[in-house]
């Protein structure tokens, strides 16, 4: 058995002030044959022997696809030394299958978990699955935030138990690489939700442009959010390449400029592998070089092709990163930044916001989704549902009487009136936990293919949803609420947590009588995390 290569938790290695090298271990459909080593594990076992990789990270199912759970490979791998990261995605499992998931991991020694909402399922057997998306990755980040701080539970007696504390390094994505402002904002605006919610590092999905991932430290000093963050950096090959490029990967870009680069070099006798090779230890270097405390490192088969990688980084000369930061932006056309571009390094100016940006705040153009029934639907929220406000005292004590049980019918009939409006409005699904509010108004049960209410999901594209099928709920709300002056606070507040128990009641009457997530009670938010979310920052 190898030896353990030290007793550091990730959790220090990542504030120690010293950059490190991740690898990621993607696992695979089907068990090992019996008597032979599973490729797997060799190659987990390879990159433990490693001093140089600080954390060996397990995927959950990637792509959608059906895999081998991640924890059976860490449990192999335990021994060896390596601190071991499991990713946990919310498209497989409800809550309370996450909730069993993380303390299964507990138990077990695995603290250190990457909460992620998930990419929509691809694949099952006999169709493609069906996905849960219960929770997303906030509203994960959320429960795995008051797991570490001693689960709350009620037992059947009625009785409230505090549970043990758990200890997890709680870790969150967040995806810079889109080109549209409606798309990124609300992306920055939910990474310091999730921060807020507990997460307590930072790891961004897949792009190839350097200034879009040196603005995401930009973004959080001048929020205040603190939290290490972990370079990404994914070895192409041509035919992945072409899959980031025709975004069939959510979430993973590779424009159409670093494709031509990719088919260019694919054509050589190595088929691209000294360019790839290349690419990747230059973007680790540029990671080291702009303070991030890690990189890693996917997309590679063999340990000593890991090795070969970050050889290759630690070669260059201490300034050489800079060089190839200018070199290594590829940009789709037209795309948005949220801070002024800086001459002198080619990466953002954390001094200046974008002006045309700023500009736009100070003067929104009208989008087309403010529509005639958007403003109709403000203005009676405002009259009606603002709690303490205009009609909403009075509304409340009628909902109140009409409960006590001799009115019935008259109940059944206003909820009739409420979801056959609703329905015709905005599709409502009749959830009774509704979510219009905090969406602009747009159903996440009919406009969001995961229903997400805590923000977007990675995995948009130019505006249009992962599965290709319709504009991004998310970026039509920030339209929306940028008309209004409201895009800053879009994603506000605790996590959301819709409750399944209210599904075919009456969302107005539990919104009134105070039975929807706008009245639970919220755990609190993390002690690194700022009051709020960065309004400031623009």
């Amino acid at each position: 058995m190898l030896e353990p290569k030290n007793n550091l938790t990730l959790r220090e290695k990542l504030t120690a002030g010293r950059f490190i090298y991740g690898a990621e271990l993607v696992t695979s459909r089907g068990m090992p044959e019996p008597d032979q080593p599973s490729k797997l594990v060799e190659l987990g076992e390879a990159l433990a022997s490693d001093s140089r990789i600080g954390w060996v990270s397990i995927t959950d199912n990637p792509g959608g696809n059906p895999m081998i759970p991640a924890d059976w490979v860490a449990n192999i791998l335990k021994p060896r030394g390596t601190q071991l990261v499991i990713h946990l995605t919310c498209k497989d499992l409800n809550r309370n299958g996450l909730e069993s998931a993380a303390w299964r991991y507990a138990a077990q020694g695995f603290d250190n978990i990457l909460a992620l909402t998930g990419d929509y399922p691809v694949a099952g057997f006999r169709g493609q699955a069906l996905p849960v998306f219960d929770l997303d990755s906030v509203s994960l980040v959320s429960l795995l935030q008051a797991m570490n701080q001693g689960l709350e539970v009620s037992r059947p007696n009625g009785k409230t138990e505090r549970l043990p504390k758990s200890n997890f390094f709680i870790g969150c994505a967040v995806s810079p690489f889109k080109r549209q402002e409606r798309e990124l904002m609300p992306q920055y605006f939910k990474l310091a939700r999730k921060i807020q919610c507990g997460a307590q590092w930072v790891v961004p999905q897949l792009g190839y442009d350097m200034r879009k991932f040196h603005e995401i430290k930009l973004f959080m000093d001048w929020a205040h959010l603190s939290a290490p963050v972990i370079g990404n950096v994914y070895v192409l090959n041509k035919t992945v390449a072409r899959m980031f490029n025709q975004n069939k990967i959510p979430g993973c870009v590779v424009s159409d400029e670093l494709y031509a680069q990719v088919e260019k070099y694919a054509a050589g006798p190595d088929k691209g592998k000294a360019f790839f090779t290349e690419l990747a230890a230059k973007q680790l270097a540029v990671f080291k070089g702009m303070g991030f405390a890690a990189g890693y490192l996917g997309g590679v088969h063999k340990a000593e092709n890991f090795a070969q990688i970050i050889d290759l980084a630690e070669s260059y000369g201490a300034d050489d990163w800079k060089q190839f930061a200018k070199e290594i932006q590829y940009p789709k056309s037209d795309e948005f930044y949220l801070f002024e571009r800086d001459e002198q390094t080619g990466l953002g100016d954390g001094t200046r916001v974008n002006a045309a940006y700023l500009k736009s705040l100070e003067e929104p153009a009208k989008a087309a989704d403010v529509t005639l029934n958007y403003r109709f639907t403000r203005l009676v929220h405002g009259l009606a549902f603002n709690p303490g406000k205009k009609l909403f005292p009075a509304i409340q004590q009628t909902y109140a009487r009409l409960e006590k049980g001799e009115h019935l019918k008259t109940l059944r009939a206003m909820h009739g009136l409420e979801h056959a409006s609703k329905a015709l409005m905005f599709g409502c699904h009749d959830c009774g936990d509704c979510s219009l509010p905090d969406t602009g108004y747009l159903c996440p049960r009919a406009s969001c293919s995961k229903n997400e209410r805590n923000g977007p999901c990675g995995g948009s594209s130019d505006g249009r949803c992962e599965l290709h099928d319709k504009d991004c709920l998310w970026a039509r709300a920030y339209d929306r609420l940028k008309f209004y002056g409201e895009s800053r606070e879009m994603i506000d507040g605790p996590a959301v947590f819709p409750n399944p128990a209210l599904g075919g009641s009456s969302a107005w009457a539990n919104n009134f009588l105070g039975r929807d997530h706008h009245h639970v009670a919220q755990p609190a938010a993390a002690a690194t995390a700022p009051a709020s979310p960065p309004k400031a920052v623009v």
